[in-house]
């Protein structure tokens, strides 16, 4: 069964494009990236998935039933983590917690304990006084506690320190494990291709491509930046070329051996290849696209 299914999901805040015929389809217990720079649609298609806000048409189905017809009993079985987590600020962290599993007419006590000693997190203490990084926390405890089967977390690493991310991700880890899906939207890619099997990728509000990980990360460019030459060797395979000082560099996307080999025949004084950054990966997906 699939987890997730939309049809042409569309969704304009008036005139203003917010996203345009998103198809989606997410299997059951997979683990699936969203991924796209702020501003591209992630979070308008999430909401509108949801049920948050309403399309301008297609459909959006949950474990192959519309949002929009069973909307309460759909929301019941997902856990929802924003981007932004705003509660009401003078709360105590457990009272936050038991609200939350108590708007769900359920007793999570027992999950919700064990989620909060693993992300080290103080139930004690008012939101108001809380961190960025402690407020994602709750929210995180908030959108799992109930052991849903769908989760969909929306930018959730954001003001979390690295020891927390690693923890985060193994629950979502052993949570996949169990059989949830995790639907993650995040423009962190490394996040992504650590983590999930599947990904979607989109840019001003529509689907560039939706294909496995493996596929995705086979675009093999890297960014080469050399010194003590004024122009790149003549190759294919080479684009995005950039002088500054006494360096120039640029993407290459052909044969590391051929590359190697004109290189060795520059009278080079530094040369440094490295992973191209995410901006740079997006492009490459959205030169296809625009193709």
């Amino acid at each position: 069964m699939e987890a997730v299914r939309t049809i042409s999901l569309t969704k304009y805040y008036g005139k203003s494009r917010g996203i345009k015929d998103i198809n989606l389809s997410v299997p059951e217990g997979d683990f699936f990236g969203f991924i796209g720079p702020n501003g591209a649609g992630k979070s308008t298609t999430i909401r509108t998935l949801l049920g948050l806000i309403s399309p301008s048409s297609g459909t959006a189905e949950i474990f192959g039933q519309d949002i929009r017809g069973h909307k309460d009993k759909i929301l019941s079985g997902i856990g929802y983590m924003p981007s932004e987590a705003n509660f009401y600020p003078a709360m105590k962290v457990r009272e936050v917690i038991r609200f939350s599993a108590e708007l769900r007419g359920r007793d999570c006590s027992v999950e919700a304990a064990r989620l909060c000693e693993r992300l080290e997190l103080d139930t004690g203490k008012k939101i108001g006084a809380l961190s960025l990084g402690n407020r994602k926390k709750v929210s995180i405890v908030c959108a799992l506690q109930h052991q849903p089967k769908l989760c969909i977390f929306d930018e959730p690493t954001s003001g979390l320190d690295p020891l927390m991310q690693r923890e985060f991700y193994a629950i979502l880890e052993e949570r996949n494990a169990q059989g949830a899906t995790i639907f993650l939207s995040s423009h962190v890619l490394s996040e992504v291709q650590r983590h999930c099997r599947h990904a979607a990728v989109i840019r001003e509000g529509e689907i560039l491509v939706v294909d496995s990980m493996e596929h995705l990360g086979k675009t093999r460019a890297k960014r080469v930046t050399l010194r003590g030459v004024d122009a790149p060797p003549a190759l294919e395979g080479i684009r995005d070329v950039k002088k500054g000082g006494d360096a120039v560099n640029f993407l290459y996307s052909g044969s590391p051996e051929v590359l190697l080999n004109a290189l060795a025949a520059l009278p080079l004084t530094d040369v440094t290849i490295t992973e191209p950054d995410l901006e740079e990966i997006f492009m490459h997906y959205y030169r296809e696209g625009e193709k």
